[in-house]
């Protein structure tokens, strides 16, 4: 049993983080500031006696009694917008939420010595020229573009949370998460697969950028939680990130089939000019898992198909349910 702080609780991964953490004897404190967490995702733990959620922006100090309550184990970061959609709307907040709120977490799991965990991204690598992306792999990143709000401020907040794991001693723990999907996406956060779906199940063309052979590898949400909660539990000290995500690549085009394939769905699929907030997308990505394998004995089980069905179906209510 730990105590533990997840910041970005509310949010699409942070909730089912919450929940695996809960229903395995653990204290949960999760912070969010709701800009695009929702507490309907905790709605399972709101009366939970282990469980508690406070609205707080990480990017404001975290003070003991107002928000962590008493002494901690665990301070996981999974604070930030995440979506591209997002990367235009908020880019100051995403780059201040990657360095202000990192280092107000880090400053938290140093106060009471506990072990910090970030949740990093693929993002990191950029645009890469290698392939598939193992965790030495430096990456390829524009720093300017439309989505380097959300690239630089995840590798600001990897090298601020080595540099203090250096000069203070503390534990860290840093997960790279791949392209993550499932239930409890909300239907219009701008990502690929609820794109897709929202589109099927409405009759919409499902709009391919560019020719649509670009490529992702997604991992189902419960697969991806397994992942993040077997690195923060690991023994011992750990240096350098760990890829958690499934290395099974598909392109856009073939992610687009198989949705409407699986909705049932007449829409058709078009291609569509790369508009200027999407130039610089990534044009391949999957992630090398050995380290994952080899340290957490880890990797995803959960088939595209199957993840895909039960994120139809959790959409397909979303999508249906009266305004407001």
């Amino acid at each position: 049993m730990a105590r533990v702080v997840v910041a970005g609780g509310a949010g699409f991964i942070g909730s089912y983080v919450c929940e695996s953490l809960v229903n395995r004897g653990d204290h949960v404190v999760a912070i969010d500031n709701l800009v695009t967490g929702r507490p309907d995702n905790l709605a399972g733990l709101l009366d939970h006696e282990r469980f508690a959620l406070v609205e707080h922006d990480v990017c404001e100090p975290l003070e003991r009694a107002g928000v962590l309550g008493p002494r901690v184990d665990l301070v996981m970061d999974l604070a930030s917008p995440a979506s591209p959609d997002d990367f235009d709307r908020m880019p100051l907040e995403i780059l201040a939420v990657g360095s202000a709120g990192t280092g107000h977490l880090l400053d938290a799991a140093r106060a009471d010595g506990a072990r910090f965990f970030l949740a990093s991204t693929s993002e990191v690598y950029g645009d890469p020229l290698v392939h598939p992306q193992h965790e030495s792999y430096w990456g390829h990143v524009d720093p300017i573009g439309p989505r380097s709000c959300y690239d630089e401020a995840k590798r600001f907040a990897e090298a601020l949370t080595m540099a203090t794991a250096r000069v203070h001693g503390i534990d860290v723990r840093i997960a790279r998460i791949f392209n993550t999907y499932g239930p409890r996406m909300h239907a219009y956060d701008g990502r690929v697969v609820t794109n897709f779906v929202v589109q099927a199940l409405t009759g919409r063309p499902l709009t391919l950028f560019g020719d649509g052979s670009q490529t992702r590898s997604f991992c189902y949400v419960e697969d991806e939680v397994a992942g993040l909660l077997a690195l923060a539990d690991l023994p011992g000290r750990l240096s350098g990130p760990v890829n958690v995500g499934n290395p099974h690549e598909v392109t856009m085009r073939e992610l687009a089939e198989l949705v409407v394939e699986l909705t049932g769905s007449s829409s058709p699929i078009i291609t569509v000019p790369i508009p200027p907030a999407r130039e610089g997308d990534p044009v391949r990505r999957r992630p090398d898992i050995t380290r994952a394998r080899e340290l957490l004995g880890w990797e995803p089980v959960t088939g595209l198909r199957e993840g895909l069905q039960r994120t139809i179906d959790a959409l397909r209510l979303e999508v249906a349910a009266p305004a407001g």
